[in-house]
Parts: C-alpha cells; sequence; structure tokens
C-alpha cells in the first residue's frame, strides 16, 4: 500500500504543464524558455493546420510519458470575433473570418 501512496504524492507533486516563451521556432519544432529550457519540442495543432510561431509568444509545454509537446501559442481573440466565430491571421495582418451569419472577410473584405 504504500507504494502506492508514494507513488500517488510524486505525480501530484510534479507540473505537467508550463507555460513558457517561444526562443526559436523552425522545420516544425520550437525552442521554448519556462522553468525548464526545452529544445526541438514537437508542436500541437489541429489536424491540417500547420504554423510557425513567433519568437516571444507565450506558449504552454506539457510533460508526459517521458517526452515535452507545444500545446500552441497563447492568443486574446480580437474582439471584433463573436463566441463561435473563426479568424486566421498572420504577423502580417493577413487574416481570414468566418463569421457566424455565413459571410467570410479576407483582410477585411466580404467575399462570396
Amino acid at each position: 500500500m504504500w507504494i502506492n501512496e508514494y507513488m500517488t504524492e510524486q505525480s501530484r507533486k510534479r507540473d505537467v504543464a508550463t507555460v513558457g516563451e517561444v526562443m526559436t521556432a523552425n522545420n516544425g519544432r520550437v525552442a521554448v524558455g519556462s522553468t525548464k529550457n526545452y529544445a526541438a519540442l514537437p508542436m500541437i495543432a489541429p489536424a491540417g493546420i500547420a504554423y510557425v510561431p513567433v519568437a516571444g509568444a507565450s506558449t504552454m509545454v506539457m510533460e508526459g510519458a517521458g517526452s515535452a509537446v507545444c500545446l500552441g501559442v497563447i492568443v486574446a481573440p480580437p474582439e471584433q470575433l463573436e463566441a463561435g466565430e473563426l479568424m486566421l491571421y498572420s504577423a502580417g495582418g493577413a487574416s481570414i473570418v468566418l463569421k457566424n451569419n455565413g459571410k467570410v472577410l479576407i483582410n477585411g473584405r466580404e467575399v462570396s
């Protein structure tokens, strides 16, 4: 019984997710500085979406099963988005917005 209690207590003491800052990103891997430095972490994203985060972006790293992954960058949604809407945007300012009313905006212009 003591081994079970010991293992449970040890797992509670470990942080499994930490917030950090993207230091560099290339080839689908990122280096993150946090309470611990991580090099060449794989990125997690929805299927069909690929991106390279900018240096300095806040991110979350999750550890488990002997490895760590970058879960993505922490973003603040633009004020013009309503609940249920989606925006894809680049650091250079290009954007695509899918509105709840069925409209699609590309760089702020409605397309049909």
